[in-house]
């Protein structure tokens, strides 16, 4: 009965967050400079779901590896983590090569006056960025495996060093026996007490998420930048959904039916929490509490998967992101008039894979990987300037997938524990 009860309350909970964003835009659209000052609370808001991401990040890949019983068996799943992750990173960039290429949303849509004077606004701003290179985001991944001062990497919001650091330690606990009892059960009691939090946190989603998307879309609206700028670069945006689309309702299914028998539709809704939290914050790592509850709650994946592969997942895996900068330097080639042939578009789709993989160690990452993507193949990286205009509302549908992509991945895990 309670079970029941507390379902129907999780299930009105995803419709009221659904309602709130759509509520949000039609405010925004008509009364854009209203909007704008619920800017305040979206920021609560995502501070207090951001406030939860280190503590819960640390206590939850500890419980993982500390619920794994035997440090060995963590080589089994972790390979499985890393292969899914790269695997559907892979997809996603040839998918949006694919769509790109298909719709070729780039050839004949610009016209020359407005190609130069892209270039010339964005002539000398971001300097350094050219110089930047597939070694040195190689470079910067193997350094971002690890840090000088955890306590700062905690403050930074740096993951992946201290996602690396809780699994050592918990490993190294499991060798340990009932001497560190206390230290174990003591971390499991923290992610619980947490997980706890986050529920209280996801009462409030409804009117915080209101205030992000009402506060982000008014602004551009009032602007004159939204309307506007969907119909300057229409087509380009709809080659990315398309790709996003093909991606996070075909590919993700599949792979999650073929390995899970789930129904991956379904498991979309058990999901819809996180994925309308994705799309309203448009980040993986601030998403990730509420991701993390859903997994357990309503998708019924382990918290041995859940704690271990989720917050890896929200730092390395970004399908979407991969997608959307495949897409981008192939669109901003066509829009110039560069033609790519089969290996320049090969090039893309690694440094693609590589960028996205190692977004999350970079300053202002994605600009600057994607200027990596462009810098590959010899694209002039002035003329970026052509996607940043409508990169912040794309930005919100890649999140959601790659939090998606994350989630599926955690169920498929999930069987190999």
């Amino acid at each position: 009965m309670n079970g029941n009860g507390e379902n129907g309350n999780k299930s009105n909970l995803t419709l009221y967050i659904f309602s709130s964003i759509v509520l949000a835009i039609i405010v925004a659209l008509f009364f854009p400079h209203f909007a704008e000052s619920f800017h305040v609370g979206g920021e609560l808001f995502l501070r207090l779901l951001k406030m939860m991401v280190v503590p819960l990040v640390v206590t939850s890949v500890m419980s993982g590896i500390l619920g794994l019983g035997d440090i060995r068996k963590l080589g089994k799943p972790g390979g499985y983590a890393v292969l899914y992750y790269l695997a559907t990173t892979i997809l996603a960039v040839f998918i949006g090569l694919a769509v790109v290429n298909i719709i070729q949303p780039g050839v004949g849509t610009i016209d020359q006056a407005t190609l130069e004077k892209v270039a010339d606004e964005q002539a000398g701003k971001k300097p350094g960025m050219e110089s930047a290179t597939i070694s040195a985001i190689l470079n910067n991944l193997l350094l971002m495996l690890v840090t000088d001062n955890l306590v700062s990497s905690a403050a930074e919001t740096n993951l992946l060093p201290l996602i690396v650091f809780s699994i050592v330690f918990a490993g190294l606990l499991t060798t340990m026996g009932p001497k560190v009892s206390a230290i174990t059960e003591l971390i499991h009691q923290a992610n619980s007490a947490f997980m706890s939090f986050i529920l209280l946190i996801m009462k409030l989603a409804p009117v915080g998420i209101f205030c992000l998307v009402t506060a982000r879309f008014g602004q551009a609206q009032s602007d004159g930048k939204l309307l506007e700028t969907l119909s300057q670069t229409g087509l380009y945006s709809l080659t990315v959904l398309v790709g996003l689309s093909i991606h996070a309702f075909i590919t993700i299914p599949a792979i999650l039916w073929f390995f899970t028998k789930r129904n991956p539709y379904r498991f979309m809704l058990q999901m819809g929490q996180a994925l309308l939290t994705a799309f309203s914050t448009a980040s993986s790592s601030a998403t990730l509490p509420v991701t993390m509850e859903c997994a357990i709650d309503k998708a019924k994946i382990s918290p041995k998967s859940t704690d271990f592969v989720l917050p890896l997942g929200a730092t390395i895996n970004m399908d979407g992101t991969a997608l959307y900068e495949a897409t981008a330097a192939i669109f901003i080639a066509q829009a110039i008039g560069m033609d790519l042939g089969l290996l320049q578009q090969l090039t893309v789709a690694v440094t693609a894979t590589l960028a996205a993989i190692g977004a999350a160690g970079i300053p202002e990452a994605g600009l600057v990987t994607m200027v990596i993507v462009l810098n590959a193949v010899g694209i002039p990286v002035e003329y970026i300037g052509l996607i940043l205009s409508v990169d912040w509302l794309l930005d919100r549908f890649r999140t959601t997938v790659n939090v998606l992509g994350d989630s599926a991945g955690a169920a498929i895990i999930d069987k190999t524990l």
